[in-house]
């Protein structure tokens, strides 16, 4: 579902709230896009990729890992809630976590999409695109359904890799790794 008129951030949050079983993100024209739930397949492998990623970038003190529930407003104006993101240390805010819940107004530096049987892979993958555009330095889109991965750098590459490959954090979150066949 596609709303047209702009919405604040602030209306954003609100509308989010009354409706916990729905996920929402702003286009950068303003217009609301919702999501539906994902399903328990969809569910479980974004858990292991936020459990997995969380674990290893909190004992290697990198940064903060955020879920699908997170919004990041990027310079754009859109607000995108990847299935699973990392912040490096240091590039969020000061009491970034003490103050009022607000959306993070930076894009973060590694994002995980996973696709599920509702979503388009072209839509995905533009959204990819613009997580590049608007400063992501990695992401990695897992399509479930053709069972491999696309992996979208800050160089503005693409490269595919099939469902027995080993993906890697790069320099972005060094060290992390993650079997693609665990998360398709």
């Amino acid at each position: 579902m596609l709303l047209t008129r702009g919405i604040s951030d602030e209306e954003l949050m609100k509308v989010s709230r009354e409706n916990p079983l729905l996920r929402f993100e702003r286009n950068s024209d303003g217009s609301l896009m919702t999501m539906a739930p994902a399903g328990g397949i969809s569910s479980n492998r974004e858990a292991n990729a936020i459990s997995r990623l969380f674990v290893y970038v909190d004992d290697h003190d990198l940064g903060t890992v955020f879920s699908s529930a997170c919004g990041f407003k990027l310079a754009n104006g859109a607000v995108r809630s990847p299935d699973a993101a990392f912040v490096a240390k240091g590039r969020l805010k000061p009491n970034w976590d003490q103050g009022e819940d607000e959306y993070p107004d930076l894009a973060p530096d590694f994002v995980i999409e996973i696709r599920s049987k509702s979503d388009s892979l072209s839509k995905l993958k533009e959204k990819m695109q613009e997580y590049i555009e608007q400063g992501v330095r990695l992401g990695w889109l897992i399509d479930r359904i053709n069972r491999c991965a696309y992996v979208y750098k800050s160089d503005a590459s693409i490269t595919q890799f099939p469902e027995n490959a080993i993906l890697s954090g790069e320099t972005i979150v060094p060290g992390f790794t993650m079997p693609l066949n665990r998360l398709i």
